[in-house]
């Protein structure tokens, strides 16, 4: 479901597409080829995946347990990138500096679509009065690109930037349901772990969740992610057909029909489609 922690929002988009998959225990360091580890943008890019959902702020020695690198190397590398302006160090913490929040502007996730889709999630938002979002499809997440709250934000949804499961969140189904078969079973091999007692952990019931999404037109997550949460999600395509997104209602249970939403997202979704489909490509 379209949801985090409660934490502050990561600034770090350059992450997300540095990021490789990996469970938590993992140490990201330990992913990079073997052959190029000596490299400097290696250990920068060990350093930089340190930083997840979960893991906003770092101490040194916590950069040194999830990068996996020395603690010398840590030390020094990292005092480098706090020069450079990629990482931020206060009160013996480290956090990704801003300097990648102002790069993410750049690219087209961030841009192109966020330009066309954001007008739509505001009608969305004016319509339901309930918590829109906008994702994309990253290393088998969701990443969180834009959201509308108003007044009433839920603390427990993923902020802007951060990363949700994509196999029980409306977000990732809408996009899987519109997806080749190969990447359904990227995400099903990265494990259907559970977030709460509905969550749909079999991957054949998924794959037939999926089929069952792409017919009607919209995807929903009913308290998969979080008790008492409900979400109706739709894709968004290009003007080639192909997903690039999609388009999320989120809210309490009970407020929260996919009888009533899944049509209105189904049309939301198409109407900004076709926005973005129009869109010039922008030349440097």
């Amino acid at each position: 479901m379209d949801r985090g922690h409660t934490e502050d929002p990561p600034k770090f988009w350059a992450v997300a597409m540095l990021r490789t998959d990996r469970s938590k225990t993992m140490a990201p360091h330990s992913l990079l080829p073997t052959d190029h580890a000596d490299g400097i943008l290696e250990r920068a890019a060990a350093i930089l995946q340190a930083f997840d959902e979960d893991h906003r702020q770092l101490t040194l020695m916590g950069l040194v347990r999830r990068s996996g690198l020395p603690r010398s190397t840590v030390h020094r590398v990292a005092g480098r990138m706090v020069d450079l302006g990629w990482l931020v160090r206060h009160d013996g913490r480290y956090h990704v500096g801003n300097d990648f929040v102002r790069l993410s502007g750049l690219t087209p996730v961030r841009r192109e679509l966020r330009e066309a889709v954001q007008p739509f999630m505001q009608d969305l938002y004016e319509t339901t009065r309930l918590t829109v979002q906008l994702g994309v499809l990253e290393d088998n997440r969701i990443l969180i690109v834009d959201t509308v709250t108003g007044h009433r934000e839920l603390p427990m949804l993923s902020k802007v930037g951060g990363t949700i499961p994509a196999h029980c969140s409306s977000l990732g189904r809408a996009i899987l349901a519109h997806s080749p078969s190969t990447r359904v079973d990227d995400v099903v091999g990265d494990g259907l772990w559970s977030r709460t007692a509905r969550t749909i952990t079999d991957p054949g019931a998924l794959r037939q969740e999926l089929v069952t999404s792409a017919r009607r037109g919209w995807a929903v997550d009913d308290e998969e992610g979080n008790v008492g949460i409900r979400c109706v999600g739709a894709a968004l395509c290009s003007s080639l057909g192909e997903v690039v997104g999609a388009l999320s209602v989120t809210g309490p249970a009970a407020l929260v029909q996919p009888a009533r939403l899944g049509p209105v997202l189904r049309a939301t979704a198409a109407a900004a489609s076709r926005r973005y489909a129009k869109l010039p490509p922008r030349i440097a």
